[in-house]
């Protein structure tokens, strides 16, 4: 299915804060699927008054970082609700087996330096995690295909050991050795404390790789962890990885839902409850 347009002149934002922007044209695609197993619906969940995918875009456009932010969905109920608030969408192939050959569809066309995956789960996605991305990703060659990001994880915090998160392992450059859901790296004795990252799931591409990354077979390693980024560390694309300090988090689930909704109630966004 060919990727079907829809925007509206409200919909588009000028690169204003950071100064990445003014030197690198970075595209914002935030991928939404309807059918989530875990949490039906989800793009469209609206107990706060706005659909999910209106706070996650709102998110992304409010950094002023990218020329465009596009939602990239299968499903014309979310086209529609994204252009009733004025934002920018286009229809996808519903058979997309992920999120980045969502993001890859929506892209093909487009005129960017870099495309940045955004997910449609991530309303409390932070400025400056989405800059540092671009910043790193400005300061590396060519030869370096994509970027993501990474938060410190304490080694008593129960998510370190959680299969739910993800960690990753970089190099003294910054560059991803791995990523798994398992702890990593290992704390031996000898007492030299193990520094764990959380993976925090936002990627930028160089839009040529994206389509080639889309097209590659799953590597074994992959499969394995479920972890889509194991693609390009098994073919031997290098992932810069930025350290930030902001932490967000995906919502996957009912109760995860319910307690975004709280927090933005008691905000100064929000209708307190």
């Amino acid at each position: 299915m060919g990727a079907a347009t829809n925007r509206t002149p409200s919909a588009a934002r000028a690169p204003g804060r950071g100064t990445t922007a003014a030197r690198v044209r970075a595209v914002a695609v935030i991928p939404a699927r309807l059918g989530s197993t875990r949490l039906p619906r989800k793009p469209l969940l609206a107990e706060t008054g706005r659909p999910l995918i209106q706070h996650v875009h709102e998110a992304v456009a409010a950094s002023g970082l990218f020329a465009r932010v596009v939602v990239a969905t299968d499903s014309p109920e979310v086209l529609e609700a994204v252009r009733r608030f004025g934002g920018e969408a286009v229809l996808t192939d519903a058979a997309h087996p992920s999120g980045t050959d969502r993001v890859a569809e929506a892209a093909r066309s487009m005129d960017c330096d870099l495309v940045v995956n955004v997910q449609g789960d991530e309303p409390g996605i932070a400025t400056g995690t989405l800059e540092a991305l671009l910043t790193r990703m400005e300061a590396e060659p060519p030869q370096v295909p994509m970027g993501t990001c990474a938060v410190p994880l304490g080694a008593s915090d129960p998510r370190a050991d959680s299969p739910h998160v993800v960690k990753v392992v970089v190099d003294e450059a910054g560059y991803a050795l791995y990523f798994s859901r398992a702890r990593i790296p290992h704390a031996a004795a000898h007492g030299v404390p193990a520094r764990l990252r959380r993976h925090v799931g936002v990627y930028a591409y160089r839009p040529a790789f994206l389509q080639d990354y889309a097209a590659m077979a799953p590597t074994g390693l992959e499969l394995s962890e479920r972890l889509e980024q194991l693609r390009a560390l098994g073919r031997g694309h290098r992932i810069a990885v930025a350290d930030v300090a902001e932490d967000s988090a995906g919502i996957d689930t009912p109760e995860e839902y319910a307690g975004f909704v709280a927090r933005w109630r008691s905000g100064p966004g929000g209708q307190r409850a």
